[in-house]
């Protein structure tokens, strides 16, 4: 099997799609590759041309596509330039000569039939077949809605004509969905091999109901619109995933386009040049002239072959496919579905191709052309898939705007924000969720019982870029600036300098004047706790220790800097809720005076400074005011009001996989404090005892008393 990376498209249908591509301007060709091979298939269908399989026998040439493009792709313009110029010679020829013969032709054939069964005049009984025929009413080429009742009456014309196919071409599928959802079911049906089981209704004078006939009639099926139409999170949305679902990932073809569609770069005068190009529309009636023999009686029936090595090909992409499907889960069961069935819409493609060319059999290069496009297809769906569910639609609005909103406001600008209140706070909960993922957080605040949400996509934090002011006075002069952490020390260590963590809009140092922004913290610890065991509790996180003037060796003072992992926009009542929020976790005691945005900050020249080996920034999604994530923290915080900061600070950090390491740093720091051994221990096993699956006891003793008694007596060293 070739490499699927460098196949080709079949080369009258990839003239086409360039031809269209010029005449819309339009640069994305997947929507006119799946638009074309969608006509030249119809072509096909209402020839009656078939593939003959060593396995399977004849199988009918027919295509299902779903076609989405967004609004300026030309969708209309293209479509009208393939319906009056590419298809009208076949058009004409079919409806003028091959139709009128061979529908003639089996109507007799019927006729005799039915006279030999009922033991009837031949001649009467063609008159009642004609009159029965001329009731089912006229052939369209194509129709763009129906009912179940309907397509099953046109069915029965067609196969007392023994020629066409069903084409049903839904536009602004988004709008049109719903009013066709009993005939799209039927559709599921007759896809493989034509057939639908027939609805028994009473016969009557009124409601006669006509003799069955048994036989094949080819379906075609194009669906097409914008996506946002489609994809809305209504109703619409909701059936759409139930037909894919059900049966119509696997039995169609996908277009899938919503990047930029197009020509950029170009004059208006070439613009022109291309639109008034003669060439192009000789190359359209060349190829009209073309499909119109293709409508020769000749052709109907035809069976393209399919040889012995294409079969193989054909097999080992089946395989291929299959390989694929088999590495995804268990959820994935309508791309398993799309996946494991490209071999037979390649399959049906590629007689589509053989036809086009006037072969009688499938050749290798007709079979890779329509793997060509089943593969470009398959990544359309995909893409589709991962569409942007209503949730994300939401999160990404809410933050794009500047101000306080409503549910008001969200259910007049968002259609799908519909529904009742739990379906919207459902939706809600998930554009929060997703956009913790994904850099956007969402502010939620009642004010008059009526809540107000807004939102912001957030920053990511560069060290080498963290944001301060500066300045030698302690109220006004400050300069903006930005430096990376790793060199931070050499700003606390300058002489008779004040520093704030913030940018100033005209250096003074007030509220009034700070800019929103930030992207790190500093705590001041004022005695209390030793540095040794701000080391050990803080292990993991990134920040700067540097002592401050008042430090001694018996009362440690110094002040941690520490960068969060988002640059926040705050202001002055958020930034102060924010710090006292991560004041409250600390497992230590800090000055809870310091929480303000224009706070300013003493350097020292005389400071000693240490950098941690951590690797984590200190996660500020945990601290914003009015965000679920800091709901969620208070709310375990009150689980563990009855512990210390301490108890509560390690209970919190420990899972099943960290359980020794935490308690042992636990541990540790008791040892630092300077309790001795038994006291260690009481209270290693009281922690040990809150916890939902603790240590056994021999654990504790075979591992964390051990090295407590070894540090124990280093100490005593």
């Amino acid at each position: 099997m070739r490499n699927l990376a460098q196949l080709k498209h079949h080369p009258i249908s990839e003239q086409l799609v360039d031809i269209l591509c010029k005449k819309t301007q339009n640069i994305s060709p997947l929507f006119f590759r799946i638009l074309i091979s969608y006509h030249l298939t119809k072509m096909a269908g209402m020839m009656r041309v078939n593939v003959l399989t060593h396995d399977r026998g004849k199988i009918p040439i027919n295509l299902y596509a779903i076609n989405l493009s967004k609004s300026g792709t030309g969708k209309g313009h293209s479509t009208n330039i393939i319906e009056e110029e590419i298809l009208q010679h076949f058009k004409s020829e079919f409806y003028d000569v091959t139709y009128p013969i061979i529908s003639e032709r089996s109507l007799a054939e019927l006729a005799v039939k039915r006279a030999n069964i009922k033991n009837e005049d031949p001649d009467v009984m063609l008159l009642a077949v004609e009159k029965e025929f001329l009731e089912a009413g006229t052939m369209p080429f194509a129709f763009d809605s129906g009912t179940t009742a309907a397509v099953k009456q046109m069915r029965h014309k067609l196969l007392m004509a023994n020629i066409g196919s069903m084409n049903l071409e839904i536009d602004e599928i988004g709008s049109n969905l719903l009013g066709n959802v009993d005939v799209l079911g039927t559709f599921l049906e007759l896809f493989d091999m034509g057939k639908v089981k027939q609805k028994l209704t009473k016969n009557t004078r009124e409601n006669w109901r006509n003799e069955e006939i048994d036989g094949k009639t080819p379906t075609n099926l194009l669906l097409f619109g914008t996506p946002d139409k489609l994809l809305n999170g209504s109703k619409t949305e909701e059936e759409f995933d139930t037909f894919l679902e059900t049966g119509y990932a696997r039995r169609s073809l996908f277009g899938y386009t919503t990047g930029n569609i197009r020509t950029t770069g170009l004059t208006a005068e070439e613009i022109y040049d291309i639109l008034v190009d003669t060439s192009l529309n000789q190359d359209m009636a060349d190829i009209a002239i073309q499909f119109g023999k293709l409508a020769n009686v000749l052709n109907y029936n035809k069976s393209i072959t399919v040889s012995k090595e294409v079969s193989i090909i054909i097999i080992k992409y089946k395989m291929y496919c299959e390989k694929l499907a088999a590495t995804l889960h268990e959820h994935e069961g309508i791309r398993k579905a799309e996946l494991e069935h490209r071999y037979f819409k390649a399959t049906k493609l590629a007689g589509t191709y053989a036809f086009i060319d006037e072969d009688t059999c499938i050749t290798e290069d007709n079979l890779y052309a329509a793997i060509c496009l089943v593969e470009e297809s398959g990544k359309a769906f995909g893409d589709l898939l991962k569409r942007e569910r209503n949730y994300v639609k939401l999160a990404k609005y809410i933050a794009q705007i500047e101000h306080e909103i409503t549910h008001v406001d969200l259910t007049e600008d968002l259609p799908f924000y519909k529904g009742s209140i739990s379906h919207k706070q459902d939706l809600m909960q998930l554009a929060i969720a997703w956009g913790y993922k994904n850099h956007i957080i969402i502010k939620r605040n009642f004010t008059d019982n009526i809540e107000f949400i807004m939102g912001e996509t957030l920053k990511k934090t560069n060290l080498e870029e963290l944001q301060f002011s500066y300045s030698k006075d302690i109220s006004s002069g400050y300069k903006n600036t930005l430096a990376p952490f790793n060199k931070f020390h050499k700003l606390t260590s300058l002489a008779n300098h004040h520093w704030i963590n913030h940018h100033t809009s005209n250096g003074q140092r007030n509220d009034e004047s700070i800019k929103h922004g930030c992207n790190m913290i500093v705590l001041d610890v004022d005695d209390g706790v030793s540095i040794n065991i701000v080391e050990l509790l803080l292990k993991d996180y990134v920040y700067l220790l540097h002592t401050t003037k008042r430090h001694t060796a018996k009362h440690n003072r110094f002040r941690i800097i520490m960068p969060i992992n988002y640059h926040l926009k705050l202001n002055a009542t958020d930034f102060k809720e924010f710090m006292l929020n991560i004041f409250s976790w600390l497992p230590f005691k800090v000055d809870t005076a310091t929480g303000q945005r224009s706070r300013k900050w003493a350097t020292h020249a005389g400071s000693t400074y240490s950098y941690s080996k951590g690797t984590t920034l200190l996660n500020a999604l945990l601290f914003i005011p009015k965000t679920t994530k800091n709901d969620e923290r208070k709310k375990i915080n009150q689980d563990y009001q009855t512990l210390s900061n301490v108890e509560r600070w390690f209970i919190q950090n420990i899972n099943l996989g960290n359980r020794n390491n935490q308690i042992l740093k636990y541990a540790l720091m008791l040892v630092d404090a300077g309790l001795d051994k038994n006291n260690v221990k009481t209270k290693v096993l009281e922690l040990n005892d809150k916890l939902k699956k603790p240590l056994t006891l021999g654990e504790v003793d075979s591992t964390i008393m051990v090295t407590v008694v070894k540090n124990i007596a280093k100490q005593g060293d």
